[in-house]
C-alpha cells in the first residue's frame, strides 16, 4: 500500500506540473516580442492574407480561447501544425525524439562509467595524491560547461586530430534500411556494425562534452558515500575477515553506498536531457534540440509548445521512475 500511495501522490504531482508547464509556456511566449504571422508572409501581402493565416492557426481569438482549442487538441493527441514545415507538431518532434534519447542515453552511460571509476578509484587509494588529483579532476569537470567541453572536443578530436566527426547524426552517404528512428539500436539489432560505428563516432564527442560534468557529480558524491560506509561495522567484520580491499569496497561498501548515487543520476538524467539543446546545436546534431533552437528563432509557437510538453513529460515520467525505484530499493520507505 506504501508503494500505492507513493505512486498515486507522484501521478498528482505530475499532472499539476504538467498542466503548470502548458499554462506558462503558452502565454509566456506570446508575450516575447515577435510576429509569427509576418515572418510566414510574402513582401507586399494585403491585410485579407493576414487575417486568412490568422484565422487558419487560431490566432484571431482571445488567448484563453486560444489555450483551451490547444488543451482539447492535446488531449485528443493533436499538437498543432508547425508554422513554418505546415506539418503536424507531433509527427516533428517524436521524429527527431529518438535522436536525443540516444545521445542522452549515451552520455548517461559515459558518465555513470567515468564517474564511478573515478569514485572507486578516489576510495581505493583515500588519503593518498590518487584522491587529490581526483578531487581536483572533478573541480574542473564541474567548473566548466558542457558547451566549452564541447568546443575543446571539436578543436582537438575534429581539426587537431580528426578522428570523430564533428557535425550531423550519421553519414549521408550510408543506406539506411531501418523502420524506426533509433538508428543506434536498430543498427545492433540488424547487424549493421558499420552504421553503428559511424554513428557513434557522429555522437562519442557531443556525449562525452554532456558526460563530463555529471561524471564529475557522480564521482563526488558515491567518493563521498563510500567513504562514510567504509567506517560501519559490517564493513570492519569483512576486513577481519580476512578479504581484500578490493572484495571489502565493491562487495560490502558499494551496495549500500550505491543508493543516493542511483537517485542522483535519475534526477540529473532529466537535466542531461535538456543540456541537449546547446550541444545538438553545437555539433549540427539531429535533434530534439536543435529543433527547439530553430523554432524559437522562427517563433514557431505550435512546435515549440509542443516541444515544451514533451520535455515537461520526460522530465516527470523520470522523476515519477526514480521516486518508484528509491521507495522500491529502500526498505524504510517499501513498508512505511
Amino acid at each position: 500500500m506504501t508503494l500505492l500511495r507513493i505512486l498515486l501522490k507522484r501521478l498528482l504531482s505530475m499532472s499539476t506540473t504538467l498542466i503548470g508547464v502548458a499554462v506558462i509556456v503558452f502565454f509566456v511566449i506570446r508575450i516575447v516580442p515577435g510576429n509569427p504571422i509576418a515572418m510566414m508572409l510574402p513582401p507586399g501581402a494585403g491585410e485579407e492574407d493576414i487575417a486568412r493565416l490568422k484565422a487558419l492557426y487560431g490566432f484571431d481569438k482571445s488567448l484563453p480561447e486560444q489555450f483551451l482549442i490547444w488543451i482539447q487538441g492535446i488531449l485528443g493527441g493533436d499538437f498543432g501544425t508547425s508554422i513554418t514545415s505546415r506539418q503536424p507538431v507531433s509527427a516533428l518532434v517524436l521524429g527527431r525524439l529518438p535522436a536525443t534519447l540516444e545521445l542522452s542515453v549515451m552520455a548517461l552511460v559515459m558518465a555513470v562509467a567515468i564517474g564511478g571509476i573515478l569514485a572507486l578509484t578516489g576510495t581505493r587509494h583515500r588519503g593518498g595524491k590518487a584522491e587529490a588529483v581526483i578531487d581536483i579532476t572533478n573541480g574542473i569537470s564541474l567548473s566548466v560547461p558542457d558547451f566549452l567541453w564541447g568546443l575543446f572536443f571539436i578543436l582537438l578530436f575534429g581539426v587537431l586530430w580528426p578522428v570523430f566527426h564533428i557535425s550531423g547524426r550519421v553519414s549521408p552517404a550510408l543506406d539506411l534500411p531501418f523502420t524506426t528512428n533509433f538508428y543506434l539500436f536498430e543498427s545492433l539489432l540488424r547487424l549493421r556494425f558499420d552504421i553503428w560505428l559511424d554513428l557513434v563516432s557522429h555522437m562519442f564527442m557531443p556525449a562525452l562534452a554532456l558526460a563530463i560534468p555529471l561524471a564529475a557529480i557522480i564521482a563526488q558524491l558515491l567518493k563521498q558515500s563510500l567513504k562514510e560506509t567504509m567506517h560501519l561495522d559490517y564493513v570492519t567484520l569483512a576486513r577481519t575477515k580476512g578479504y581484500s580491499e578490493n572484495h571489502v569496497i565493491l562487495r560490502e561498501a558499494l551496495p549500500n553506498a550505491i543508493l543516493p548515487t542511483l537517485t542522483l543520476v535519475g534526477v540529473q538524467f532529466t537535466f542531461l536531457i535538456g543540456g541537449t539543446v546547446i550541444i545538438e546545436r553545437l555539433f549540427s546534431y539531429e535533434g530534439l534540440g536543435n529543433m527547439a533552437i530553430d523554432a524559437v528563432i522562427n517563433r514557431d509557437l505550435p512546435l515549440i509548445q509542443g516541444i515544451v510538453i514533451l520535455f515537461a513529460v520526460i522530465f516527470t515520467t523520470v522523476n515519477l521512475l526514480v521516486d518508484l525505484t528509491y521507495a522500491v530499493l529502500n526498505p524504510r520507505l517499501r513498508h512505511g
